[in-house]
């Protein structure tokens, strides 16, 4: 979306914009389905919001819809869905370079395990290289998985 009218912050999420081919190690896809496991990022509603949905052939990776906003401050806060009714609420930072999203309170479910994701995109902006990490505490973190993007459009 090119309107130079819009927030910073908003601009700063088009490097995100686009579909993605999704590679996680930790969930092998068989040759034929590895190009299925993809993950689209739309603007909706006129660019107020940066909307991700997610699908990976696999059962262990749910189907999955995001939603993008702006919070307050610097921010932004992304609400997750998937279709397992899985509903969860992150704050989310990103610079145009580095991308996190936390989760450290009950929202829609309660709060069982803090959870962030960590992720940094490439210069050129083709790759997203990220791990998602949990904690009984939200201070001693544990790999849950790595996942990467790699752009498609």
């Amino acid at each position: 979306m090119a309107d130079d009218t819009r927030d910073e912050r908003l601009r700063r999420l088009d490097a995100l914009a686009g579909e993605w081919r999704l590679d996680a190690p930790a969930f092998p896809l068989p040759p034929e389905l590895a190009a299925e496991a993809r993950s689209t990022f739309e603007w909706t509603l006129d660019g107020a919001f940066l909307l991700q949905r997610t699908s990976v052939p696999v059962t262990e990776a749910p189907d999955s819809l995001c939603v993008v906003g702006l919070a307050d401050g610097d921010g932004y806060t992304q609400l997750y869905f998937d279709a397992r009714g899985v509903a969860r609420v992150y704050a989310m930072t990103f610079d145009g370079r580095s991308w996190t999203l936390e989760r450290g309170a009950a929202d829609f479910t309660p709060l069982d395990f803090h959870q962030r994701w960590l992720a940094t995109v490439a210069d050129d902006g083709a790759e997203i290289a990220g791990r998602w990490e949990s904690s009984p505490d939200g201070r001693t973190w544990t790999l849950d998985f790595e996942l990467s993007y790699h752009r498609l459009t």
